[in-house]
């Protein structure tokens, strides 16, 4: 079993970007992301077999998206998962389709993904206590492609690896 879900994985300047602002962000006791583990998270998929994920890579082949753009410009607090984000208010429809295929593309191995509407978000910091009033630059990030993503627990970590990448049409 893997524990897999798509993303939006940045490109080399955005992730810049982004881990530039997270250094900026300096409450004690939080965690941070590392900067190579920085993505958009499009459907958590949890733990997945070798069956399934086969099914799942073969599936999301037919995806056809548009390249879209996205902008992200607030620092948001969510208190639940205690965690740190950067998010945005509007967002191009490709996304809100693309989420929607791969929810599609899971059902036939019988994966249960979110319900709750979807909120594209970067996770910034984990045990977060309290909203942080910083100034958030405005972040263009260019979706080229998606890709499933495996996330891997190490001595040093979570380390996310890509698995597969499929670009947009």
């Amino acid at each position: 079993m893997k524990r897999l879900f798509f993303a939006l994985w940045p490109n080399i300047e955005t992730r810049g970007r982004i881990d530039k602002f997270n250094q900026t962000i300096k409450p004690e006791g939080l965690k941070k992301v590392q900067r190579d583990n920085l993505h958009i998270t499009l459907v958590f998929l949890g733990n997945v077999d070798i069956k399934s994920e086969a099914i799942l890579r073969q599936r999301v082949e037919s995806i056809s998206i548009q390249p879209f753009e996205l902008q992200f410009d607030q620092l948001n607090f969510w208190q639940k998962p205690r965690i740190l984000c950067l998010a945005t208010q509007q967002y191009d429809p490709q996304l809100s389709i693309l989420v929607n295929a791969l929810k599609k593309a899971a059902e036939p191995c019988s994966i249960k993904t979110e319900k709750r509407p979807y909120q594209p978000h970067i996770t910034l910091a984990r045990k977060a206590r309290t909203k942080i009033e910083v100034n958030a630059p405005l972040i263009t990030w260019q979706a080229q492609s998606f890709c499933l993503v495996e996330s891997c627990c190490t001595t040093n970590g979570v380390h996310y690896q890509v698995l597969q990448s499929w670009d947009f049409k």
